[in-house]
């Protein structure tokens, strides 16, 4: 028996599956591809159902009946609730709107208002419009109550308008799943409150810091103005003279001083210092140095008043603040004289910016006197170091350095050839053999008392600028 299946008939009617046809969807489907689709996309599916609101299916009338009832309560509900709060927060300022009402009064009034008669138009869940506890926020923040206290009550009226709303439901006989959704919406409605509250807290506490370091800096202005306002006449009165650190002169602090130290709560001390500081960097964040020092971040160098520097924790604190920071801080002064201690600082960070005092701290100028006394008057210092060091302008650079580092290792000692030698590290006869040098060059000039003040002088001032060795 013959099999008379040709190939392409063999397949067709054999059990390959690959080649066959899929009549139910309508697609072909050739070998084992299976990137054709066997089900044809459907349609997009429709969204799902709005979740059933339990306190829309309550009867309008009933609603109405609910809302009309909690309305009638609000005047007493929110003396009780306000009464409630003084109770739990007895320390809370009253503060009083234009006609002398208390402003919580009116916030809660106005919030329970606004939440039953949202309930009352069914439309969905509550939506609130709530600018006015932005500003309700707003005066809160100004008068002194914290945020978290602010939360705090809003919390507690929730709970207490919670307690008189439940039972007016009760009392209609609103199911309780409509009033179990009620509840819902009412924490929503407190979670809009505080969010507007908040943002007006935020915004009341932005202006207050901005309006505060202004006020800073005008006192800080006033205090460190070499002129002031004369409390008597209300004319000039210098607050120290003379070109350079340390000028003469006091002046009256005025009316104006205390005025403004007041306004932004600074007690005025009887003695400051004042610091100059250098910007670790650009975006640097100012120094948490304490609410009783003033700071002004303005400057491109940036200055502080420091009161009562030496009082006991002060330094410690202030080394703590500044670090990263580097700069100076002048020498503690009168108030009256702040001015001065501003020009001793100023000087030291000029000092420290040319290499001559050291960087990378915040430095006392009690602590470089010498170096500010030495190097500042630099003309006045130069002239007199010409003058006094002429007799080593024939010696050569080298070796008149060794004579002015012994000359100076003998003035400090005033001691002989072995004191001498052991400061500057050499031999006691190298010593002896310099010392008769210096006395050939300066002759009997090197025994007067005043012409050995002025070598010494200089010869420190030499010294701190590096230009001599230091023992």
């Amino acid at each position: 028996m013959s099999d008379d299946r040709t190939p392409g008939a063999g397949a067709g009617a054999g059990a390959d599956v690959d080649a066959d046809v899929d009549t139910e969807a309508g697609t072909d489907v050739v070998g084992t591809n299976t990137d054709v689709p066997l089900i044809p996309p459907s349609p997009l599916a429709p969204p799902p159902p709005e979740p059933r609101s339990a306190w829309r299916d309550v009867p309008p009338a009933q609603v109405r009946q609910f809302a009309a009832l909690a309305l009638e309560e609000v005047p007493a509900l929110a003396q009780d609730i306000l009464r409630e709060i003084r109770a739990e927060y007895p320390g809370l300022p009253v503060v009083l709107d234009d006609s002398g009402e208390p402003m919580a009064l009116i916030g809660i009034r106005r919030a329970l208002e606004g939440f039953v008669q949202q309930l009352a138009s069914q439309e969905g869940r509550p939506r609130y419009h709530l600018e006015v506890f932005q500003e309700f926020g707003r005066g809160e923040g100004l008068h002194g109550r914290s945020l978290d206290s602010l939360q705090a009550i809003y919390r507690l009226g929730v709970r207490l308008a919670w307690r008189r709303l439940a039972e007016i439901g009760q009392q209609i006989e609103i199911p309780p799943p409509a009033m179990y959704e009620l509840a819902e919406s009412g924490f929503e409605y407190l979670d809009g409150l505080v969010d507007q509250s908040v943002r007006g807290y935020a915004e009341a506490a932005a202006r207050e810091a901005g309006e505060r370091l202004r006020l800073q800096r005008k006192l800080m202005e006033l205090l460190l103005s070499e002129r002031r306002p004369d409390s008597g006449t209300g004319g000039p009165a210098m607050s120290g003279a003379g070109p350079g650190p340390g000028g003469g002169g006091s002046s009256s602090l005025g009316n104006g001083l205390g005025e403004r130290a007041a306004r932004v709560g600074w007690q005025l001390p009887e003695r400051v210092a004042v610091g100059v500081l250098l910007r670790p960097a650009r975006e640097a964040v100012a120094p948490a140095v304490g609410q009783g020092v003033l700071l002004d971040m303005e400057a491109e160098q940036p200055r502080m008043v420091v009161p009562d520097p030496d009082a006991a924790g002060r330094p410690e604190l202030l080394r703590r603040a500044m670090a990263g920071w580097s700069g100076a801080i002048g020498p503690p002064v009168p108030l009256a004289d702040a001015a001065k201690s501003l020009r001793w600082a100023e000087a030291a960070v000029r000092l420290m910016e040319r290499g001559l005092l050291p960087s990378g701290e915040v430095l006392h100028c009690t602590e470089h006197t010498e170096a500010l006394v030495l190097l500042q008057p630099e003309e006045l210092i130069e002239d007199l170091t010409r003058r006094c060091l002429a007799p080593l302008d024939h010696c050569g650079p080298a070796h008149g350095r060794r004579l002015a580092e012994t000359l100076l290792a003998w003035l400090e000692t005033r001691g002989g050839a072995p004191e001498v030698a052991a400061r500057l590290g050499v031999h006691p006869q190298t010593v002896r053999y310099r010392l008769r040098q210096i006395r050939e060059l300066w002759g009997d000039e090197i025994d007067d008392p005043d012409r050995r003040f002025e070598l010494e002088l200089v010869l420190r001032a030499r010294r701190l600028r590096g230009r001599l060795g230091r023992a």
